[in-house]
């Protein structure tokens, strides 16, 4: 007489060993869960501004003329800072009739040319020299600067590696109080450690607005002060414990 015996799960041939993970803490392995924080303040490494270029004429063709010479003139004083200039980039242009206010019908009375260039330095000394020049050209006005750090700064790579030191001396003195002690990393999530490239707020002393012509005499270069700016990252971590002496 033979006896058949029913074959076994895949879990149970596997063994106890084979049991999936607890999604939770275990009495013999707890959690703990933190947020590590880190905020650096550091030097910007590059500023931007912006110039718009202006002109007006009675007719269209004239307007577009003194702003297109306006224009190459701005232009070919921003190229020539050489490396100084990092990035150049020619934004909006519109031409726009304005109407006589007087008169039957629509007369034009006047064209008016408008034309937005960003300029991004790195060196900060050609910044207050350039800044100044270009203010000081014809229906011309500059804003900025708008100090900021690039995308691949060291900066950020930094301040992450501060907010996971932080998460680990925060678990660690969590599983301290408990009398027990880090056992193992299980989770490591970045909540998004870059810091907004959106250029910080222009600090007051680095704003230019001219308008007007050019005087005889070469304007005085600004003294800019830049603005520090301010790196933040942030994780959340989970660690296994060692069991607690409670």
């Amino acid at each position: 007489m033979s006896t058949e015996v029913p074959p076994h799960s895949a879990a149970e041939q596997a063994g106890p060993s084979a049991a999936p993970a607890a999604p939770f803490g275990t009495p013999e392995a707890p959690r703990v869960a933190v947020r590590g924080e880190a905020s650096l303040e550091v030097d910007p490494e590059i500023a931007r501004i912006a110039i718009t270029v202006k002109a007006r004429g009675s007719d269209r063709r004239s307007a577009l003329e003194d702003l297109t010479r306006r224009n190459l003139a701005a232009l070919e004083l921003i190229r020539s800072y050489g490396d100084a200039v990092e990035k150049l980039e020619t934004g909006a242009f519109s031409i726009t009739p304005e109407l006589s206010r007087h008169g039957r019908g629509e007369r034009v009375r006047t064209y008016h040319g408008r034309v937005h260039l960003t300029a991004v330095l790195a060196d900060f000394t050609a910044l207050g020299e350039l800044t100044t020049r270009l203010a000081d050209l014809d229906l011309t006005s500059v804003d900025g600067p708008w100090w900021g750090l690039r995308p691949d700064s060291p900066a950020h790579g930094e301040a992450r590696r501060e907010a996971v030191l932080e998460a680990v001396k925060r678990a660690r003195e969590y599983a301290g109080a408990l009398g027990a002690s880090l056992a193992a990393l299980v989770e490591l999530a970045d909540l998004g450690a870059e810091a907004p490239m959106a250029y910080a707020a222009p600090a007051p002393a680095g704003m230019a607005r001219a308008y007007g012509g050019a005087s005889v005499e070469a304007a005085p270069a600004l003294d800019l002060e830049p603005h520090r700016q301010t790196v933040y990252a942030q994780v959340n971590a989970r660690f296994t414990i060692t069991p607690p002496q409670l």
